[in-house]
């Protein structure tokens, strides 16, 4: 793992005064760059061939001020980031980077990132990795720490699917427990960053299901042995979008969004009897996630949210060191159990959300007075960070 010390010399051969902020070209790049723009920090993005005309022409920075990629960096492929090369080009712009998703899931191995990529990094090194389920201290763990409610799990996906433990799990959720419906969590054949979700009422339908998915190619036996099984919580999806500033000490919500699904949003606008003829024709609905759209929450639910945002945060300073820094998302649902209303939490981000919209919601405009994107706070943060001499606090 690069250690502070590491960022400590790699930023002695930096002119703090000239920072460029480096993202992969993909997942929330202009969001980042945007904001960056607002506050004068230099662009860069990292795109791979093929793949570069949003960042190399569309929004390419012009004389007139529109814009806001200034540089990219063209590699083959995007695991070429590591290579000696390309971050020399990056150190030399002064880069400080802003991962995502999107920068994890092309390489082969975590530790390409956290071992050789010699870039100052925005936020926490490890967080990507610790969304896994199969990390030692992974999401559910942390959440449990937290004591942030999640679904119950049937499956957590750490290790290779036993059968006869499967069976004895579906047999006390459907049976003994007359529980509701399940959803699996298996990475797709094709995009194996992606989850292709499916909902099973019954253990019979989790088999008929899983079969004719993995003869459609649509995932693997391999991936389905670790696939997480969880209640699908029956309640209003909404993503709670967080910003923690080590600088202030203090957790910010961002913003409230929800996921557009492919093709799940489409087959719901469908009369429900052609619903129905399409399920008993064998169609099973993918959730393909796609996009976002914003949402509101009403202002009852504001306080909870920030109780489960902070207790996440506290958690992560034990658990993890350095802790938060920056971005993260804690995404679930609204139950209302006996009238209760209360979060259900069933994913977590631990970097920036995939989700621009977050600025048309009206939350961080009720504490800085204008709504601010993920970019924004981003390059605030980094600013501040260097006007108060605290970079190295942000940065791993």
């Amino acid at each position: 793992m690069i250690k502070k010390t590491d960022i400590k010399q790699i930023l002695k051969k930096y002119d703090t005064g000239d920072i460029t902020i480096g993202v992969l070209g993909g997942h929330s790049a202009l969001d980042v760059c945007s904001g960056a723009k607002e506050y004068g920090f230099r662009t860069v993005a990292v795109c791979q061939k093929g793949r570069e005309k949003t960042f190399k022409k569309y929004y390419k920075t012009r004389k007139d001020g529109r814009g806001c990629i200034d540089e990219v960096i063209l590699v083959d492929k995007f695991s070429d980031i590591v290579k000696p090369a390309v971050q020399k080009q990056l150190q030399k712009l002064n880069t400080i980077f802003i991962h995502n998703r999107y920068f994890w899931v092309y390489f082969d191995n975590f530790k390409d990132i956290e071992d050789k990529f010699k870039v100052p990094i925005f936020g926490l090194r490890q967080g990507v990795k610790l969304e896994e389920r199969d990390q030692p201290l992974n999401q559910y763990h942390l959440l449990e720490k937290a004591g942030i409610r999640i679904p119950k799990i049937i499956r957590r996906g750490d290790g290779k699917m036993n059968e006869k433990k499967l069976s004895a799990a579906f047999d006390d959720h459907f049976v003994k427990d007359k529980g509701g419906p399940l959803l699996v969590k298996v990475n797709e054949a094709t995009r194996g960053y992606e989850r292709a979700f499916f909902i099973v009422t019954s253990e019979r339908s989790f088999h008929k299901k899983a079969e004719k998915m993995i003869a459609k190619g649509h995932i693997t036996q391999e991936d389905l042995d670790k696939a997480v099984i969880e209640e699908f919580v029956l309640g209003a999806q909404i993503n709670l979008n967080f910003f923690y500033s080590p600088l202030k000490g203090e957790l910010e919500l961002m913003g409230t969004d929800t996921r557009r699904q492919t093709d799940l949003d489409g087959f719901l606008r469908l009369h429900a009897k052609t619903q129905e003829t399409l399920l008993s024709s064998g169609f099973s609905p993918k959730m393909i996630e796609t996009g976002h759209y914003c949402v509101t929450m009403k202002e009852s639910l504001v306080e909870k949210a920030y109780e489960i945002g902070e207790k996440f945060v506290k958690t992560m300073e034990k658990e993890v060191k350095p802790g938060m820094i920056g971005p993260f998302a804690l995404q679930g649902a609204v139950a209302a159990d006996d009238g209760k209303e209360e979060f259900v939490i069933f994913d977590v981000s631990m970097r920036i959300p995939g989700s621009p919209g977050t600025k048309f919601t009206p939350y961080s405009g009720y504490l800085y007075g204008e709504t601010l994107s993920y970019g924004d706070r981003i390059a605030m943060e980094i600013h501040e960070a260097i006007d108060s001499g605290r970079l190295e606090e942000i940065l791993t």
